[in-house]
């Protein structure tokens, strides 16, 4: 199982893209092992989940199972008040699967350096780090703005990979109070290809959506990023729904590095946008048999004798 890494500034956030399953939003990366109970006796058992785990391990069902999005986790969520009833209540419905969303939902709202901690009914201790800071006013304890409810959907967007395969990306944008997230330009560099944009909101049951940056995926291309770089509009990565070019439906920031706003079917959301290695766009004829290709008879991904060879059978 695979991780998806996240480069801002010199900090490394690894985290893991899962498939559009019923998760397709939440990117798992540590999962919460059994509480000893000998520890127990002794003293709570820590698990910290902070994005620079190695531990990458695919967990499905999160998003859209009514666990994660079921109305408490964001709209009855505060983050200095994690220990209370209601958040209790839905935590222990699943505790594995709901620190998995915590894990994420953290480290896109809340700045790096701070931590959340939750103490569960058995004496474990969950401790989530922040990241991104997306969203300084919920991160405190106060209702999230719809701007920070935008920037969080489209966070939480932009790790999905269908494939859940390990792919390294650089994330752009400005968090709610408009500041952009710090990028050098030595990730910029490393991070050469324009990919995607993200944008939504899964706290009113909006919908999330993506779009190309510069050019979608060629007939003889692929890629594991193809929730972005896939061709045309459609629902091949549902629950996001693609949009097609992001140049089309949304606004520049000054520096036309990144996108500040994206706008379908009449609404505009605030977006993060993305950035991968030019060689995670794998094509037909690059002498390796990727994942994303097939053997075959000619030379597109799906049938890419080049690569693949022929079928066999």
């Amino acid at each position: 199982m695979q991780t998806t890494m996240i480069r801002k500034s010199h900090h490394v956030l690894r985290c893991l893209g899962v498939g559009p399953h019923l998760v397709a939003l939440l990117l798992a990366s540590t999962a919460c092992e059994p509480v000893d109970e000998a520890a127990e006796l002794q003293e709570p058992a820590t698990q910290s989940q902070g994005l620079e785990s190695t531990n990458g391990e695919a967990l499905n069902g999160l998003a859209f199972n009514g666990l994660a999005f079921n109305g408490l986790a964001f709209n009855g969520l505060a983050f200095n008040g994690l220990n209370d009833a209601r958040f209790s209540s839905w935590f222990e419905q699943d505790p594995a699967q709901a620190a998995m969303v915590m894990k994420y939902i953290t480290a896109c709202a809340v700045p790096a350096g701070e931590t959340r901690t939750y103490q569960d009914d058995n004496g474990g201790v969950y401790v989530w780090e922040g990241a991104l800071g997306l969203a300084p006013d919920w991160a405190s304890g106060m209702p999230a703005t719809v701007l920070e409810q935008q920037l969080i959907s489209a966070c939480l967007a932009a790790h999905v990979n269908k494939y859940g395969r390990k792919v390294a990306i650089s994330v752009q944008g400005n968090d709610a109070n408009g500041q952009p997230i710090p990028t050098p330009p030595e990730e910029l560099q490393e991070f050469g290809q324009r990919e995607g944009c993200f944008f939504g909101n899964l706290f009113i049951h909006e919908g999330v959506f993506s779009g190309h940056d510069a050019r979608p995926l060629a007939w003889n291309e692929s890629s594991v990023r193809i929730c972005a770089l896939g061709q045309g509009s459609g629902n091949a990565c549902e629950p996001i729904t693609r949009i097609g070019s992001c140049a089309a439906n949304c606004t520049p920031d000054p520096t036309n590095k990144y996108y500040t706003h994206c706008t379908y079917k009449g609404t505009t959301y605030a977006a993060i946008t993305t950035r991968i290695h030019p060689q995670d766009i794998y094509w037909c004829g690059d002498g390796t048999c990727q994942f994303t290709e097939s053997c075959g008879l000619g030379i597109s991904t799906r049938h890419c004798a080049l690569d693949c060879g022929l079928c066999l059978f």
